[in-house]
């Protein structure tokens, strides 16, 4: 049995710094701690380009070297919006114990002896310690050259497919010999579920399991998804197995579950591994349907301590005004951080086409009612007399009958109706 550490998504970068330096650093120490005899992180070690001297790659690389003072080092070229092409190389000229190797094509990588070299089939008398099927982030626009730009993303799983496929006799005949394989990959299987617990369906995803299986390693690590969670087959009197271990931080608000590094055993015929929980940063979220209730930001303050906090609210654009950031964040004041986000409602109109045509308000109000298919009984008289009546005969009408207001209106008084305002202007915008 050959354990390895496997880690991935390590996203270090000036905002992530402490994050991302914090988790991977308890990764390093228990792999160390472990043992393990291969260390294995399978890419988007950074979170975007970074200068050869900022404080995010002087940290990354110094965990690199410590991880390699340890034991061999395979790092996986990952997203290429995250790791530039070329930029984990510098990390091969780290000046440690064991070697460290950037895989950034697809291969075969051996390790004999404690050196990484590449993997030739014609040579059965190299002892191998290991093999690793190497598939880091492909180029699509490469792809889109031989099936055209609208079939690259649906062709892209295909092509893979056929390619892993290739590989099981390879591995096969290393299983045989005895030797531990491994595939390495980053990209997203079809079915797995992202941090948010959103399921990862559909024609454009890298991988299915069937095609992961085919390639016949024993384990297959994998980046890219940063929730952590496997899948496992037995086929053949072997156990083979697929996992993500999920980002080694917590970088976004609504990330489900721990984060995790994984400490691997891995054989010829058979894979499993542990998981190692990250202390990784505490993140909450706090939703109010209108405007923030401070009474209950209260109650939850004392579990939000020294926490990151997130409060979301949404209100219609009148209410905008009464919401006192100020004081919200004086009630989370022993949070880390505290994130007001506010959704503004915009009043929606609806036009009622031809309304400014008709001469009379009542006619207006008619078509109104059409429009927004308000019941119409008695809404005519009512309105009459709004118009040809004071409010206090309206309101002594109301109070001497029981029958329903306007179906037998009073006579005028003949005292002039002091409320009756000049009839209003309508436009074409909707009433």
């Amino acid at each position: 049995m050959l354990k390895i550490l496997h880690a991935s998504d390590l996203h270090y970068s000036p905002g992530n710094l402490v994050e991302a330096d914090r988790c991977f650093g308890h990764a390093v120490e228990q792999a160390i701690a472990h043992d393990v005899a291969v260390a294995m992180l399978t890419g988007d070690l950074t979170d975007h380009a970074l200068d050869g001297h900022s404080p995010a790659l002087l940290a990354l690389a110094k965990r690199i070297k410590q991880l390699a003072d340890h034991c061999p080092v395979f790092l996986l070229q990952g997203t290429f919006s995250h790791e530039p092409v070329g930029l984990l190389k510098m990390l091969e000229m780290i000046g440690a114990r064991h070697p460290i190797i950037v895989s950034d094509k697809i291969g075969m990588i051996g390790l004999s002896e404690g050196k990484w070299l590449e993997y030739d089939p014609t040579y059965t008398d190299v002892k191998y310690d290991l093999v690793i099927t190497s598939v880091p982030t492909v180029n699509k626009a490469e792809l889109a050259l031989v099936v055209g730009a609208d079939n690259a993303s649906v062709e892209m799983g295909n092509h893979l497919a056929a390619l892993l496929g290739l590989f099981g006799p390879a591995n096969a005949a290393l299983r045989r010999r005895g030797v531990p394989t491994v595939l390495a990959s980053h990209g997203t299987v079809d079915g797995s579920l992202n941090e948010s617990g959103v399921p990862m369906a559909g024609l454009d995803h890298e991988f299915s399991l069937g095609a992961l299986f085919s390639a016949q390693t024993s384990a297959t690590m994998l980046g890219h998804i940063h929730m952590h969670q496997q899948w496992t087959r037995e086929h053949d009197g072997r156990t083979q197995r697929i996992a993500y271990p999920g980002s080694i931080g917590r970088y976004h608000y609504g990330e489900l579950g721990e984060k995790f590094c994984l400490i691997w055993n891995v054989s010829a015929e058979t894979a499993d591994f542990t998981p190692v929980q990250t202390p990784s940063k505490r993140m909450i979220e706090i939703a109010f349907d209108g405007v923030p209730n401070l009474d209950e930001l209260a109650t939850v303050a004392e579990q939000c301590r020294d926490a990151f906090v997130r409060v979301r609210y949404s209100v219609d654009e009148e209410f905008v005004k009464t919401v006192d950031r100020q004081a919200i964040k004086q009630i989370l004041g022993t949070a880390a951080e505290v994130k007001i986000e506010g959704e503004v409602l915009t009043i929606q109109r609806q036009r009622c086409a031809g309304i400014s045509t008709l001469t009379s308000v009542e006619e207006r109000f008619m078509r109104w009612c059409d429009f927004t298919n308000t019941p119409k009984d008695g809404l005519a008289e009512r309105l009459s007399m709004l118009q040809t009546m004071a409010p206090e005969d309206i309101a002594s009408a109301f109070a001497l009958t029981n029958k329903r207001p306007g179906l037998s209106a009073p006579e005028p008084s003949g005292q002039p109706a002091q409320a009756i305002q000049p009839e209003p202007e309508f436009e074409d915008i909707g009433f």
